[in-house]
């Protein structure tokens, strides 16, 4: 096993065994996703994103990908793509960081700290750089609507399985679709 998949499976399990909550997309160790609650004292509070992390082969020289499934309103994050602004992360990763250095410093540093003059979202920066009030109900607003503790569960489309029908609905009768049998 080469040194970076070592690594990558130690970080995981790092961040399995934090507070956060992980979710593998698939059986490889380069995709899931991490439930992220936003900052303490900022307009993100009480907000819970689902983040969705890759990891590249080159992890941990290359920094991971990020991106929020559900939307956010800020500067920095695309709000359809959810993607983050990649030089947020590139331009201070370095090998010495892991994966909860993203979740305890690099998300919350990205949520407190926007950054109106590299924007991904640009509406989001000029409200902000123009109204900073008006930018927080704003951001305020986007958490109630879309960060609800339920908006980061499962993704829209892994949701429609046989396992959620109700029992009225899965006891449903084959009179009531045939209807009745002639005499």
């Amino acid at each position: 096993m080469s040194s970076p998949s070592k690594r990558r499976e130690m970080d995981l399990m790092k961040l399995m065994m934090s507070d956060y909550k992980v979710e593998m997309i698939n059986d490889g160790m380069q995709e899931f996703y991490v439930e992220f609650h936003g900052p303490k004292d900022s307009p993100y509070q009480g907000g819970v994103w689902r983040i969705r992390v890759e990891l590249p082969d080159a992890y941990p020289y290359k920094s991971p990908s990020i991106g929020f499934v559900n939307k956010i309103y800020h500067p920095n994050v695309d709000e359809m793509s959810g993607s983050v602004c990649l030089d947020v992360i590139n331009q201070t990763w370095s090998p010495m960081f892991d994966l909860v250095n993203v979740f305890e410093v690099f998300l919350p540093q990205l949520l407190l700290y926007p950054n109106p003059s590299d924007p991904l979202n640009g509406e989001a920066a000029a409200l902000m750089m123009r109204d900073r009030n008006g930018y927080d109900q704003r951001v305020k607003e986007y958490c109630e609507k879309y960060a609800k503790p339920e908006d980061a569960g499962a993704a829209p489309e892994e949701k429609s399985s046989d396992e959620e029908l109700s029992e009225d609905e899965y006891a449903s009768s084959d009179e009531e679709v045939a209807g009745k049998a002639d005499p």
